[in-house]
């Protein structure tokens, strides 16, 4: 089925210069990786807020890392999907592009995009939360492992955690102050697998529409976004991004 027919989207996505992308859990499914509010999302089983705050990890510091832990090891164990890797493709192919995504599987990077903005962290990464020393997962596991009570600790006395962003938590200054500058700068603003509940990352493509930039929803199901995009695009993202990077292309190229 042909994606782009329309010939004023056709016409926008010539012309634009600036393009930004923002995934979440739904690009990161389909490579075995569990949702969060899906129908077979983690959070269906466990109660988020037992796990995935700060309050929980300093009261119950050897569960939530336990959690943790298993978490990164599915991750580790699957590989980035054909929609990851047509991002790296449409990011070679416009000038200005721009890559935000709400998960913390280090997917997009694996695949081979660059400078890839990570709003809610990155799972493979750890920090001291009183000296800032970081460590690799291997580090974390041989900490985790050996400690008789099972609370990874530095040497400093401190508790290791995971470098994700927890309920609760503000966003990390830098990544968001990029990408909302991303955002309302941008021509065209795709947005891929994203429920687009979770504020602030929801509010990008909002930034985006307000200041003139063609919105894209890349989804399997209607979202909280849908009523305010120019173009939605129904299926798997695997199936769909390759199809509309090679229409974009083709598009491109006729004079």
């Amino acid at each position: 089925m042909e994606l782009l027919k329309d010939k004023k989207i056709i016409d926008r996505l010539k012309s634009a210069n600036r393009m930004t992308v923002l995934t979440g859990a739904g690009i990161s499914a389909e490579s075995g990786i569990p949702t969060f509010r899906g129908d077979d999302g983690i959070w269906k089983k466990l109660n988020p807020e037992e796990l995935a705050s700060f309050e929980a990890f300093y009261s119950n510091t050897a569960l939530v890392s336990e959690w943790y832990k298993h978490r990164r090891q599915i991750i580790e164990k699957v590989q980035p999907n054909s929609a990851h890797v047509a991002l790296v493709e449409l990011g070679n192919v416009v000038e200005n592009f721009n890559l935000i995504t709400q998960n913390v599987d280090g997917l997009h990077q694996r695949a081979g995009s660059p400078d890839v903005i990570e709003l809610h962290g990155n799972i493979t990464e750890n920090f001291c939360t009183r000296c800032g020393r970081t460590f690799t997962p291997a580090e974390f596991d041989e900490i985790l492992s050996t400690s008789f009570d099972h609370i990874p600790k530095c040497d400093c006395g401190g508790l290791i955690r995971p470098n994700v962003v927890w309920f609760g938590e503000q966003l990390p200054q830098e990544s968001y102050e990029k990408a909302y500058t991303a955002a309302v700068n941008s021509d065209v603003f795709l947005a891929i697998g994203t429920s687009a509940y979770v504020r602030p990352a929801s509010d990008l493509p909002r930034y985006a529409k307000y200041n003139g930039a063609l919105i894209i929803e890349v989804n399997l199901k209607d979202t909280a976004l849908t009523n305010q995009v120019d173009l939605v695009l129904r299926g798997p993202a695997g199936d769909v991004l390759p199809k509309f990077v090679d229409e974009y292309k083709f598009a491109l190229s006729q004079v």
